[in-house]
């Protein structure tokens, strides 16, 4: 354990159950070296759960599959952890990621990555190749992320890197080969099936004298290779890990693929006498991926498209029906480019100084830097005249803290105490530039020249330069090595808010308690561990705010002639309000560790409240007295609260054969409590109910759409929609939706405070995570299933093709045809139960006997990612998004990668 882990630990408002876990595991250890051979010989860090109040997930506790990112090796693992992955597109779910689901209706909801000490974010994490990884530990509650102040507030990611050990030169080599195939595809007409039909209903169709299946057609086997290799050493006083990590995917989708390099170098040195110690690190990455243009287009062409037609060019040109308005040829659209590259550099320098036995400073300072590209392309075989558009945003990061650190102990006492002061800075510039016109389709996005007209609306530049300063009191006191006090108190000023509500004061307090130690329980074999622990605290959140937007901005509004020369003329751009203060989110938890039979079984169980106060909304204003209709302002509250349950089991446990099974469970509510409230002595009020999720884009023509609202009073998210009686004859030989009229007033109003209700929630209630292991010898197996439970979906996908209005200009699904239906009103018809069991992944690995002079170790692994799912669910996948609040939430609606599962071999080796 580094110098740096005891630093982190010695702030952390909740210090007893990690010690107390840990005490555990060595006196199990201890007694399993005593006792006679025929003690069964387990590893217990293996079957501990992986929740609780510190959530710590080490190396051997990681996802076992194909890890292509560091969040694929701490998907499913930890409680209370949701991460929007539908076991296809790896790339979607990097800033998807939500601890304790969502807790602002505005923003703030990204937990903050810390890596070694260092701020970062969910986008530079990914980019860190798992092998990288020591351990992750994801705090949740505000008394143990109050020590990161309103940068933590809506939860904390520690994540640990390896470091260099004293001892001899070692190389490690990590590598992996896989492809990708992908196993499901909604079954549409086919080019015979589609003339029948059109035959049969006496419809004119143009045949192409082709039979294409486009969804097929815009498909192949992805392939993927990822390369890591580690050099270490050192000596007693100093060692060094230097690593290189190469990974690079071709998609299920033609023409697109992804690349990351990273290179990485940690070096720790002690000096004068031992008492300084210095820990140097840099890291450096060069991300690329080349993503789908329009996903939701792409699907849907591919889909729709007249299967008589054909897929390459025939002739000049594409085939395509002209009274498909809506849809374009696939393969031109795999022609489109939306091409992402990120760079990003980061070093850190900390110095330990042991001042006296009691009293440690430490002095950290940081430097982030990362640079995103983006350059996007329409053909103008797609796009009338072509577009192309290139934009940058660099960031750059400064942190500096000093830490003074002082614990004492004497009797059966203990106490500790932590002062912080803080200061990070944040400098963030972009530029964008879209062109149209294109002459010629040859530059991509590389001659923005090529373009006959700049959009104005597409060209622009910011610049960004917050900044934010943070003192901090630890107290912590422990009595008897089994009672522990933690108390903390943090100030952060920020630049964003208001000069009058610059500073956020957030205090916590927790308490625990190690009931195995007291005399009753010390001598109960049967109880091996029992811990009680509650805390409370506040944090701040300023998520929802963009810099300056406390004062006045001013934008180019147009050219105006003066004194004969054309000059630009500047407005205000949007309501100001000096007034803008820190979103303050209260947290309640109480929760308890137990293990039994010496820890052969293990459970951990906690409860939560938090509510968000002060919550920022964008409230409608009149004009005047305002320049625009709109203000945002701290006014509304919602709240959250959740039971957290794990489960470890060691049901074998022999020298040459272990099973592990180990279970986490979380029930999670949300609730938007109000969003009315005064201003200054403005009456703010919100709409109580309010649309946030519809049926969009290609296919779907008018009408009223919306599926999806914010409805105070409920969870964030819930299905408002109009009650379907079944299917009826409209009349004219097809069949129709049949609307209940509601109110009872014998008039069918679909409109948003019409005839509708609350038909459930997108937001799953309870999720789950499990991972089986079993050992015999040195074969080993590892089955990941995660699952989600309570929740809908709205099948608006299956709802548009299976509408006949559109066909035979549209294809439709096979089955359609006979159902008749012409008719495509939004209502709970397809509404269904969005509960899953995946298995994520399965893995067979051999620990081979090959030892020699120069190989310690090798392993040999069989991976299948994405290897089933159970579920009700009549779509694809409903592995969807179904926790980040946005106008995707718990709507499958032709926007769905195609399910794809992955095969892969991976080699490690150890010299």
């Amino acid at each position: 354990m580094t110098s740096r882990y005891i630093i982190v630990r010695s702030l952390a408002c909740c210090l007893l159950l990690t010690h107390s876990i840990g005490v555990a595991q060595a006196q199990k250890r201890h007694r399993s070296t005593r006792k006679v051979q025929t003690q069964p010989l387990f590893h217990v860090n293996d079957t501990l759960p992986i929740i609780g109040s510190m959530a710590k997930v080490g190396a051997e506790q990681m996802n076992k599959g194909l890890v292509s990112s560091a969040l694929d090796a701490l998907s499913g693992r930890v409680v209370g952890v949701n991460m929007v992955s539908n076991g296809q597109d790896r790339m979607a779910m990097l800033t998807s990621v939500r601890v304790r689901g969502t807790t602002s209706l505005t923003g703030g909801n990204d937990p903050l990555v810390i890596i070694d000490g260092v701020s970062s974010d969910l986008a530079t994490l990914s980019t860190i190749y798992p092998a990288d990884i020591e351990s992750f530990t994801v705090l949740k509650n505000a008394s143990e992320t109050s020590k990161y102040g309103s940068r933590g507030a809506s939860g904390v990611i520690e994540v640990k890197t390896k470091r260099g050990h004293g001892g001899k030169f070692q190389i490690y080599y990590d590598g992996t080969i896989g492809f990708e195939s992908v196993y499901k595809q909604l079954r549409m007409l086919n080019a015979t099936e589609y003339r029948n039909a059109a035959k049969a209903l006496g419809l004119v169709y143009n045949d192409g004298g082709f039979d294409t299946d486009f969804q097929k057609e815009i498909t192949r086997t992805g392939f993927l290779n990822t390369h890591h290799i580690a050099f270490s050493g050192g000596s007693d006083k100093s060692n060094y890990r230097a690593s290189l990590g190469y990974m690079r995917g071709e998609t299920v989708i033609k023409n697109r693929s992804y690349n990351n390099f990273i290179a990485k170098l940690d070096i720790s040195q002690l000096a004068f006498d031992e008492k300084l110690k210095i820990d140097f690190g840099v890291f450096g990455s060069s991300q690329q991926d080349n993503k789908v243009y329009d996903l939701h287009m792409l699907v849907y062409s591919a889909a729709s498209m007249n299967p008589t037609l054909a897929f390459n060019k025939v002739g000049d040109g594409w085939q395509r029906n002209s009274n498909s308005s809506q849809i374009a040829a696939p393969a031109p659209l795999l022609k489109e480019r939306n091409d992402e590259r990120n760079l990003t550099f980061n070093t850190h320098l900390q110095l330990q100084y042991q001042l006296s036995h009691d009293l440690k400073l430490s002095a950290l300072g940081s430097y982030s830097y990362t640079s995103t590209e983006n350059g996007k392309f329409a053909p103008t075989w797609v796009w009338a005249q072509g577009r192309a558009y290139r934009g940058e945003r660099k960031t750059e990061d400064l942190l500096g803290n000093l830490q003074l650190d002082w614990k004492h102990s004497w009797d059966n006492q203990a106490l500790s105490a932590t002062l912080l002061g803080e200061y990070q800075q944040s400098k963030t510039r972009a530029f964008w530039t879209e062109v149209k016109g294109l002459t010629s389709n040859l530059f991509g996005y590389d001659n923005l020249g090529a373009g006959a007209v700049r959009l104005y609306e597409g060209t622009g530049s910011n610049y960004a330069d917050p900044s934010l300063a943070s003192v901090m009191g630890t107290l912590s006191y422990n009595l008897l090595d089994r009672y522990t006090l933690n108390m903390s108190m943090r100030a952060d000023g920020s630049s964003m808010v208001g000069k009058d509500h610059t500073w956020g004061f957030f205090p916590s307090i927790s308490a625990s308690w190690n009931m195995k130690k007291e005399a009753f329980l010390r001598n109960v074999r049967a109880i091996s561990l029992l811990n009680l622990r509650a805390g409370y605290g506040k944090s701040g959140n300023l998520g929802a705010i963009s810099s300056y937007l406390s004062l006045k901005q001013y934008t180019p509004i147009g050219v105006v002639s003066y004194n004969g020369t054309p000059t630009t003329t500047m407005g205000i751009l949007r309501n100001s309000n000096p007034d803008l203060k820190w979103e303050v989110r209260s947290t309640f938890n109480i929760g308890t560790d137990m293990g039994f039979f010496n820890n052969r079984l293990l459970l951990t169980a906690e409860y939560y409240y938090s509510k968000t106060t002060a919550m920022l909304y964008e409230y409608d204003v009149p004009v005047p007295d305002f320049a625009f209709d709109k203000l945002l302002a701290n006014i509304g509250s919602m709240s959250n609260s959740g039971f957290e349950l794990g489960v470890g089991i060691v049901p074998i446990a022999r020298k040459d054969m272990e099973l592990n099974i180990n279970v986490n469970m979380a029930w999670q509510k949300n609730k938007l409590l109000s969003l009315s409230g005064n201003y200054k002595g403005h009456e703010m009020t919100a709409s109580k109910i309010t649309p946030i999720g519809a049926m969009d884009g290609a296919g779907f023509h008018g009408g009223n759409n919306h599926i999806l609202y914010q409805i105070v009073g409920q969870p964030l998210g819930v299905f408002y929609l109009p009650h379907c009686k079944g299917l009826v004859d409209n009349g004219h030989g097809h069949m129709k939706y049949d609307i209940a009229d509601l109110d009872n007033n014998g008039t069918i109003d679909l409109s948003d405070h019409g005839d509708r209700y609350i038909a459930g929630q997108a937001t799953p209630k309870m999720t789950l995570g499990s991972n089986i292991s079993f050992r015999y010898k040195n074969i080993d197996v590892t089955l990941q299933m995660n699952g989600a439970f309570g929740h809908k979906i709205f099948n608006g996908t299956t709802l548009s093709y299976l509408n006949m209005s559109n066909f035979p200009d549209y294809n439709v699904l096979s089955v359609a045809p006979e159902r008749n239906i012409v008719d495509q009103n939004v209502s709970d018809y397809w509404l269904e139960k969005g509960d899953y069991l995946n298995f994520d992944y399965l893995t067979i690995g051999w620990n081979t006997p090959i030892k020699n002079k120069y190989i310690q170790s090798l392993r040999l692994s069989f991976n299948i990612n994405n290897l089933a799912t159970i579920t009700g669910y009549s779509g694809l996948t409903p592995m969807i998004n179904s926790y980040v609040v946005d106008n995707t939430l718990g709507i499958d609606d032709k926007r769905t990668y195609p399910p794809y599962r992955t095969f892969s071999v991976g080699l490690s080796v150890k010299f």
